[in-house]
């Protein structure tokens, strides 16, 4: 969710070409188109000041187009709303409560984020029910997804011993 990723995203929403874009905050037309892109891509970082003339030009708020501080009730606002954009995360109610979902239009998109929520209330669920300690859940939260991969390496390793052993008695 670089800011990067957020410019693209409401450059694309308004309709315009990166030269466009680009001249409309300032760089000569030769090198808009360019300068956009790096940005875009990443390879560049605005600065505050352009960030308010990109924010400006897009009728946003600055948060909208920084990676968030979700630290503050305004930038996880904000970094909801960025989800909602690029995850297709929606909002609504089930039985009076407020509720986060996925949109299952988004294809791919919908399978990786339902995957990884699974993962994360399946540990939830294991912390709920004793059969982890909040040290071993905050251990699976903070290592996301290294843990997980070697979760898998172990799987893995543990299937190909017991095919090298059956391998091995007959």
């Amino acid at each position: 969710m670089a800011i990067g990723e957020r410019i693209r995203f409401f450059r694309n929403k308004k309709g315009v070409t990166q030269k466009y874009l680009g001249q409309v905050v300032g760089f000569p037309e030769r090198s808009a188109d360019v300068r956009m892109a790096q940005y875009e891509t990443g390879s560049r970082t605005p600065k505050a000041d352009l960030t308010r003339t990109l924010a400006g030009f897009f009728e946003v708020s600055t948060d909208a187009l920084t990676v968030p501080d979700i630290d503050s009730d305004i930038g996880l606002m904000h970094t909801l709303f960025a989800l909602e954009d690029i995850r297709g995360l929606t909002i609504g109610e089930i039985d009076g409560e407020i509720c986060l979902r996925l949109d299952k239009s988004k294809g791919r998109t919908y399978l990786s984020m339902l995957e990884m929520l699974s993962r994360w209330a399946n540990e939830a669920k294991k912390l709920e029910a004793g059969e982890i300690t909040r040290e071993e859940y905050d251990h699976w939260r903070y290592t996301y997804p290294a843990v997980e991969a070697q979760r898998t390496r172990d799987e893995l390793d543990a299937l190909r011993a017991k095919r090298k052993a059956a391998e091995t008695d007959e």
